[in-house]
């Protein structure tokens, strides 16, 4: 298996760019006094970024992907157990599509 040096190059850029807007963010960040309101509201951004990114995905697809999202998000919901949740998804999910493939 040959690399071009174009690849390797635009592999290199692409890592130094990432790495640089990674970078000057926290640079930026660390001299930047923030408020209560504004440390509680950053906070809260993982959380929405996940939504962003799953929702569309658990919309989208059948009735057993739905259902095992609802499933995983009640279980930590009340667990707070991030692999009991997983376990209980992915098995919802399985048991799910072979009862609808079962139905039809």
């Amino acid at each position: 298996m040959q690399t071009s040096l174009l690849a390797v190059l635009t592999i290199f850029g692409m890592a130094l760019v990432t790495y640089l807007t990674r970078m000057s963010g926290l640079w930026l960040m660390s001299h930047m006094t923030l408020s209560t309101r504004m440390k509680a509201w950053l906070g809260y951004l993982p959380g929405t970024v996940i939504v962003a990114i799953v929702a569309p995905t658990v919309f989208s697809t059948g009735l057993a992907e739905a259902g095992a999202a609802l499933a995983t998000v009640l279980v930590m919901a009340r667990t707070r157990n991030v692999l009991l949740a997983m376990i209980v998804g992915v098995g919802v999910v399985w048991g799910l599509r072979m009862l609808l493939a079962h139905l039809r």
